[in-house]
Order: C-alpha cells, then sequence, then structure tokens
C-alpha cells in the first residue's frame, strides 16, 4: 500500500502528480496516518502547480486552435496587433509591433516550408473560424509563450518532488526534507530552492493576469454565439472539493476547492458529497465492455469489479478490431458508467465554479460576476462551451493566488521553526490493523477523482479508481441516462460536418483524458482495436 501511489500515478503522464496524492490520501485514510502541516502546504502548493500547468497547456496547446486560425495570422497588421494587445491587456511588457512582426515571420517560414507539424492537420479554410487575422497572431504568439512557461512551471514538482512528470510521494507526508541552512544537501528545500519556487509562483500569477485570462475574454468575445455545448452542466454538477487550509482537515469550510453536488438544476440546493457512503457513488457497466454477472446491477469502488467482456452488439458494423459504427443500445464503451445517487454528473472547473458559485464561495462568485459583466453575458452563458472554457481560466488565475498563499504560509511556518515534513509513525506494517478500508479524493484539473482502497493481511487486495473523464465520458446507464460528453453535443450546430471543427471544440473544452478513464490490453499484448480521429 505504501507503493501505490508509484504506480497509480503513471496512468496518466499529463496530471502527473494528482493520481499519487489522490493514493496516498487513501492509505492515509485506511491507515489513521496523518500528515504535518509543512507536508499539507508543500502538497497544496505542488497540486495547485499542477492545476495552472494543465489548465494553461491545455488551453493553448490542446484546445486554442480549435478557435485560432495560426495560418490566417499571417495575414495581420504587426502594428494593429500591437494595439489589440495593449487594449486587451494593458500591463503584458511583450507587445511592440517588432516582436509580434518577428512572431508572425517565424510563423511564415514555418508555413512555407510545407511542414506545418501540429498546424498540419486543422481546418483552417473552414467558416467556423470568426477571429480577425491580429487576434489570431496575438494567440499564436501567446502560444508560444506558453511553451516557455511550461518549462518552468513544472520546476515546482521537480524541487519537491525530485522530477517531472511522475514526482516522488510519500504516505505520511512528502519526501523532501528541509534544511534552510545548507546549500548543498541533495534533495533538501533551502533558501535557494524556496526562493525559486517563489519566482516560478509569481510568474504563473503574471501570466494569469497579463495572458490567459485577457486571452480567454478577447477570443471569447467573438465567439459569444457559443452559448450551446453545456450539457449536464446546468442540471447536475459534483465536486470532491480539495486544497484544505490546515492539515488532516477536509471538511468542507476547510476546503478552497468547494465540495457538492447539485441535480436537477437546483443551484439553491448544494448536496454535501461523502465517498463512502455505497448509495452516493456507484459504477454500472451495462453499456461497457466488463461484466457485473448481473445485469443493471451498480457497484460502489470499494466493491468494484474490472472484469472486461468485449463484445459487439447486433446492430453494431465492422469487426472487433475495425469498428464502423457502434451499436448504443448494447456495451459500446471500455469507459464504465459512475453515478451520483443515479445521476450522471459533470466534473471539471466548471462544475466546480457552479457548485462554488451556488454556495456563494466569495472568491468564485467575484471572478464569474466580473467575467460576466465583462463580457456582458447572462450567467447562464456559463452553461456552455464558452462557459466550461472560461471557468478553466478563472480557477487558473485563482489557483496562482492559492498557491501563493500556500507558499507564504510554508516559508512563515520554517521561519516559527518547524521543518518537519513527514510523519512515519506507521511506516512500519506491523502497526496497520488487519484489515483496512480508505478512499483518496482530490480535484484534478480535469475535476473529481477518487481512489479507493481495501488492505488485508499488509497487502492490498482491491484498488479502484473513478476518474473524472469516466464520469464525464461515461457511456448510456441502466436507465439509459447519458453521460456529460454526450449530453453537450445534442443540438450542436455545424458549419461543415466533414469537418467537425464545433465537435472538437465542445469536447475539447472538457479536456477529455481517455488514459485516465480506462486502460485495456489483451492478456496476451494484441491489438483489440484500432480509432483514428482527424
Amino acid at each position: 500500500p505504501r507503493d501505490a501511489w508509484a504506480f497509480t500515478e503513471r496512468i496518466c503522464g499529463v496530471c502527473t502528480g494528482t493520481h499519487a496524492l489522490t493514493s496516498v490520501r487513501a492509505v492515509e485514510d485506511a491507515l489513521g496516518i496523518t500528515i504535518p502541516d509543512n507536508a499539507n502546504s508543500i502538497r497544496n502548493i505542488m497540486q495547485l502547480n499542477l492545476e495552472i500547468h494543465d489548465h494553461v497547456v491545455h488551453f493553448y496547446h490542446l484546445h486554442a486552435l480549435d478557435w485560432v486560425n495560426p495560418v490566417n495570422a499571417l495575414r495581420a497588421d504587426p502594428k494593429a496587433t500591437s494595439e489589440l494587445q495593449q487594449t486587451v491587456s494593458p500591463s503584458h511588457p511583450l507587445s511592440s509591433p517588432g516582436y509580434f512582426r518577428d512572431v508572425q515571420n517565424r510563423l511564415k517560414k514555418f508555413v512555407e516550408s510545407g511542414q506545418l507539424g501540429l498546424f498540419k492537420n486543422g481546418y483552417w479554410d473552414n467558416p467556423a473560424y470568426l477571429l480577425p487575422p491580429e487576434a489570431d497572431l496575438m494567440a499564436t504568439t501567446h502560444y508560444l509563450e506558453a511553451l516557455d512557461l511550461q518549462k518552468e512551471i513544472v520546476k515546482v514538482h521537480t524541487i519537491f518532488g525530485g522530477k517531472n512528470p511522475h514526482p516522488n510521494w510519500l504516505v505520511g507526508g512528502v519526501p523532501c526534507p528541509i534544511n534552510v541552512h545548507s546549500t548543498g544537501a541533495v534533495g533538501a528545500i533551502n533558501i535557494e530552492r524556496l526562493n525559486l519556487v517563489g519566482s516560478i509562483i509569481d510568474k504563473c500569477i503574471e501570466f494569469n493576469r497579463n495572458v490567459y485570462l485577457p486571452d480567454v475574454k478577447a477570443i471569447g468575445g467573438f465567439y459569444k454565439n457559443w452559448l450551446y455545448g453545456g450539457g449536464l452542466s446546468s442540471k447536475a454538477c459534483l465536486a470532491y472539493g480539495d486544497i484544505p487550509e490546515n492539515a488532516n482537515d477536509f471538511s468542507p469550510e476547510q476546503l478552497h476547492l468547494p465540495r457538492g453536488a447539485i441535480v436537477n438544476g437546483n443551484l439553491n440546493e448544494v448536496l454535501d458529497v461523502d465517498q463512502r457512503d455505497p448509495e452516493q457513488i456507484q459504477e454500472f457497466v451495462d453499456h461497457s465492455w466488463y461484466t457485473y454477472g448481473e445485469p443493471g446491477k451498480g457497484l460502489h469502488p470499494w466493491d468494484g469489479v474490472t472484469e472486461p467482456q468485449y463484445e459487439l452488439g447486433p446492430n453494431a458494423k465492422g469487426t472487433r478490431t475495425n469498428i464502423e459504427e457502434l451499436d448504443e443500445a448494447a456495451k459500446y464503451s471500455w469507459i464504465k458508467a459512475p453515478r451520483w445517487r443515479g445521476n450522471a454528473m459533470e466534473v471539471g472547473p466548471l462544475a466546480r465554479y457552479v457548485v462554488g458559485y451556488a454556495k456563494g464561495h466569495e472568491d468564485i462568485k467575484n471572478q464569474v460576476d466580473g467575467l460576466l459583466r465583462d463580457m456582458n453575458l447572462p450567467f447562464d452563458a456559463m452553461f456552455s462551451t464558452l462557459g466550461r472554457t472560461a471557468a478553466r481560466a478563472l480557477e487558473s488565475e485563482y489557483c496562482g493566488r492559492l498557491q501563493k498563499h500556500f507558499f507564504d504560509k510554508l516559508v512563515q511556518n520554517i521561519k516559527n521553526g518547524d521543518e518537519n515534513t513527514a510523519n512515519i509513525e506507521k511506516w512500519d506494517p506491523s502497526t496497520w490493523p488487519k484489515e483496512a478500508i480508505g478512499v483518496g479524493a482530490t480535484e484534478a484539473p480535469r475535476g473529481a477523482l477518487g481512489h479507493w482502497i481495501k488492505i488485508k493481511d499488509g497487502r492490498i487486495e482491491n484498488y479502484q479508481c473513478v476518474v473524472p473523464t469516466t464520469w464525464n465520458g461515461s457511456p448510456r446507464d441502466t436507465q439509459g441516462n447519458i453521460g456529460a460528453f454526450e449530453a453537450s453535443l445534442m443540438n450542436t450546430p455545424m458549419e461543415r460536418p466533414e469537418e467537425p471543427v464545433e465537435i472538437l471544440r465542445t469536447l475539447h473544452s472538457f479536456d477529455p483524458c481517455l488514459a485516465c478513464s480506462t486502460h485495456v490490453m489483451s492478456p496476451e499484448g494484441d491489438e483489440l482495436s484500432r480509432v483514428k480521429v482527424r
């Protein structure tokens, strides 16, 4: 159990540390292990750092090109682009006409080479792209700036976790000792390393304030008609909550990212969430390629079973390894169907912000109200593809401020003489009970993440993960209710169905991670199926 984090962390190479944090929390919950204050601050800094890194990389490198046309940027006037930049974000230092001209020249050489690389498969002549050339050049420039920033952000995980991706974690705390008087101790957190962390946090805050959030507002201003794609967000949202102010206290009032569930679109009532309650969280497999041996049955993750049953429905077209059309009335997904009290739920930044807004969370309300005021949009606009994208930017800005808060708290605690980072009182398995169960929960960048563990005789008896994309990418359940992805695509208008940029915009707005949601291989290592997406 002490090593489970090292295996679960490798479920995903994007949100690299969040599975590890969830895993150590599950083991600590099972064994009754508490962590020191410094460990809580460092864990929060690392998790918030991951949120910012993931949100920035997602928007600029995985989602922005659904809205931004880099080829059209070649037609831009650098002087007009500079004026646009100074209007959108007057405090951003990189805004001269010469700066944008240099970027445009680099982009021109790239395009003229005929090797478009990341830009190769774009639908660049699709009329769904609405930005003027100057906005395209500004956003493409920030795409390149974000590449430089993301290399800096991850250094925080390297400092506290030894490496990135997949930093090191520890049941009972964090693996990095604190020795502020040392400059050469391998792995120790000293003044030099703390100063570097502080400078990176400041860079994150500046980028969110000067680039990311202004870009979302500016680009969104050209796409105000994108008030569809909301799916379940106006009806059913789930957040486990995260970032506890004080160590070992996960009560709702202690969580900076709020916990709660909204069902039936009732924003006047936020229900509490208990991951231990078998009546609250269950997974179904009636339309998933697994079997529980009993149709219609739902299982709480502590009792979860992952037994593949790969079979195509009678109305499917193609073969087992070359599916042309799925039979949605039968099994059609490797993702299970989790439900909260029987409800399909949306999770992620938008769900967190809907829950936070409904609970009256001051920071979240101020952010959302300010954004909607600046863009002259009603609150219902949040229940959309545009709102989901904006919520991620708002959260990145909020996480930057929280990161600064916990960094200052860590430094002050060290100044007060506390250098403790780990509690190893129950490290030896001889101190553990014969049987134990635990649950760990975090708010991963993509949404509510839970790990459930059963321990028997010092070994893992059962381990189940229910990840954000399992919630959002859920297939139909026993009652035929669809998940967040499917719900969000209903009634989506398309300019050119053969170039489904509108579909990509909405699906990408969830920041999906199928690597996290399912991991399937045959015992012989054979290929099960192949999917090609343009």
